[in-house]
């Protein structure tokens, strides 16, 4: 089943309504951004939803140190690394959160222009999925911009990288089933298109993005893709 995470969440009843569609995770961003909260509105938050659903905070050339501590501090159960991060911080920051997954995020343009000598697509087992998201490169993403899905499946076969893609950018209940149709990715990730405004959440598009996803897994299941 895909995994999906409705990212850019700021209040507790955003977080509630992306649990009752269905969503597997929940994301929190602590960079600069219209969505950035504090770790005193996420450890609220978590502190009133059920357990199971991942809580994963968006960093961007971040501290291992304050990642490390906002982690425990608001009980999250995964880090997405969106910055300039390096295998080797990867590493120390693994050494200090053993039982957190770790995701690393890449703009598609920075694939697209040098997926081979990129360093930030090594790090192999250090990460549990990699994030490809639509942004432009030097960007951060949340920018709400797509990319060509049949281009990226090309680019992605010329590193070592094969599974657990998360692919992000531009998505919303109209279009997720061409990613998950071409890159068959592991997880999808959605903000701007499931928002009223940014940092506030539509019920309607959350529902339906979600909607769309498992209306997609269910047409495979049936023989139907």
């Amino acid at each position: 089943m895909t995994w999906v995470k409705i990212c850019g969440t700021t209040t507790l009843r955003d977080a509630q309504i992306a649990l009752q569609a269905g969503a597997d995770a929940i994301g929190f961003v602590f960079a600069d951004s219209p969505r950035r909260v504090t770790s005193e509105q996420v450890r609220d938050i978590i502190a009133n939803l059920p357990p199971g659903p991942d809580g994963v905070g968006v960093f961007v050339n971040d501290t291992e140190d304050r990642i490390a501590g906002v982690v425990r501090d608001c009980g999250l159960t995964a880090v997405q690394l969106h910055g300039d991060e390096t295998t080797e911080f990867a590493r120390k920051l693994r050494a200090k959160l053993p039982r957190i997954k770790i995701f690393r995020a890449l703009a598609y343009a920075a694939l697209a222009k040098d997926a081979g000598n990129d360093q930030r697509w090594s790090g192999g087992s250090l990460y549990d999925a990699w994030l490809l998201d639509g942004a432009l490169a030097g960007a951060r993403g949340g920018s709400g911009n797509s990319f060509d899905w049949r281009q990226a499946k090309a680019a992605l076969s010329s590193i070592a990288f094969r599974e657990n893609l998360i692919v992000a950018g531009g998505l919303d209940s109209e279009n997720v089933t061409q990613p998950l149709a071409v890159l068959r990715p592991w997880g999808v990730d959605v903000v701007s298109g499931v928002e009223a405004e940014p940092g506030r959440k539509d019920p309607g598009k959350v529902r339906a993005f979600v909607q769309a996803v498992r209306g997609w897994e269910s047409g495979l299941s049936h023989g139907n893709r």
